[in-house]
């Protein structure tokens, strides 16, 4: 099995996203990318952590490939405001994609490249491309929220 990491925003449909997607063989929240060491939920929701709320995807690359993961990444939220996500604003709401490999990395710009030029979007890309550094779980009543209440959205 292969690991990714995305934050697109609020983790909860995102990860109900991705649970869904072929190939995706676990997922589970949490947060990464900020300075706090073992961060909480109202730590991170504070904005003073650095860390945003994200995915990390176990996946089996023979059944989904990591531009493909990219494809539902960049489906699942607008990767063009800066640091919110409908009505969930704050820093640790913030699109990125943390790479684990340097293929992950140049797979990652060369996907936001492309969909930059294509106009996918009506506005430029924000998402960050940064190292995946040390990954925090979220508290386990986070984990697979919309699922464990039958919710098949957050907003």
């Amino acid at each position: 099995m292969t690991v990714a990491t995305f934050g697109a925003g609020c983790f909860w449909g995102v990860e109900l996203t991705f649970q869904k997607t072929k190939g995706v063989t676990s997922t589970s929240v949490g947060y990464t990318g900020g300075t706090t060491q073992n961060p909480t939920y109202e730590q991170v929701c504070t904005g003073q952590s650095g860390h945003a709320e994200v995915v990390r995807v176990e996946f089996d690359p023979s059944s989904i490939s990591y531009e493909e993961l990219l494809d539902v990444f960049w489906g699942c939220h607008d990767p063009t405001t800066l640091n919110r996500q409908g009505p969930d604003r704050g820093t640790q709401y913030r699109s990125a994609i943390y790479y684990h490999s340097p293929d992950q990395e140049a797979t990652a710009l060369a996907s936001k490249e492309k969909a930059d030029e294509a106009g996918r979007f009506k506005s430029p890309i924000v998402t960050e491309i940064t190292p995946a550094s040390e990954y925090t779980m979220a508290e386990d009543y986070h984990q697979k929220y919309l699922e464990k209440r039958g919710m098949g959205s957050c907003h």
